[in-house]
């Protein structure tokens, strides 16, 4: 084999393995994958590198420190009662569901009403709040009956505290 033939079969499996990593990373989900926020980021974030720094997180993400995080909650409206959820289970308003845009589905976590100190677990099985209330704040959209529970149906939206709470998803 020529010199130059050796050199062309090197760059074209360089660029073989940097398309199947790109198609590998591609297949990702879409939101931030940091391993404060997801099981699975762990390895995903070594493999990347910088992926994981604490500099990238979004503010609304949480730690490893602090799995706390402050802000608005709403809730669902009664039209998503039984529509399936991005986790795949049919959404159900009489549970104790709820929304996040990165805590892995199964994520059990606490929600406290910070105006009058009513808690409530819910278990994350959507992904949400939309960009819009994101960007005003909200941080976890919750069931109506997280929502009632709670006390603040018809505020609409609450001031909270959610913590991620420790164990198997």
């Amino acid at each position: 084999m020529t010199p130059a033939r050796v050199r062309t079969e090197q760059t074209t499996l360089r660029a073989t393995a940097l398309l199947v990593c790109l198609a590998a990373i591609s297949m990702l989900p879409s939101h931030r994958l940091t391993a404060a926020s997801h099981a699975d980021g762990r390895a995903a974030s070594a493999a990347l590198g910088a992926a994981g720094r604490s500099d990238d997180r979004p503010a609304e993400e949480p730690t490893p420190r602090t799995r706390t995080r402050y802000g608005l909650a709403s809730y669902y409206a009664r039209d998503f009662d039984g529509r399936l959820a991005a986790s795949g289970r049919p959404f159900d308003n009489d549970a104790m569901m709820a929304a996040h845009p990165s805590l892995p589905f199964g994520t059990v976590a606490r929600v406290m009403n910070l105006e009058n100190g009513r808690p409530v677990d819910v278990r994350i099985v959507d992904r949400g709040p939309a960009r819009g209330p994101r960007e005003d704040g909200v941080i976890i959209d919750l069931s109506r009956a997280a929502a009632a529970r709670l006390g603040f149906q018809r505020a609409g939206r609450v001031r909270v505290r959610v913590d991620v709470l420790p164990g198997p998803a």
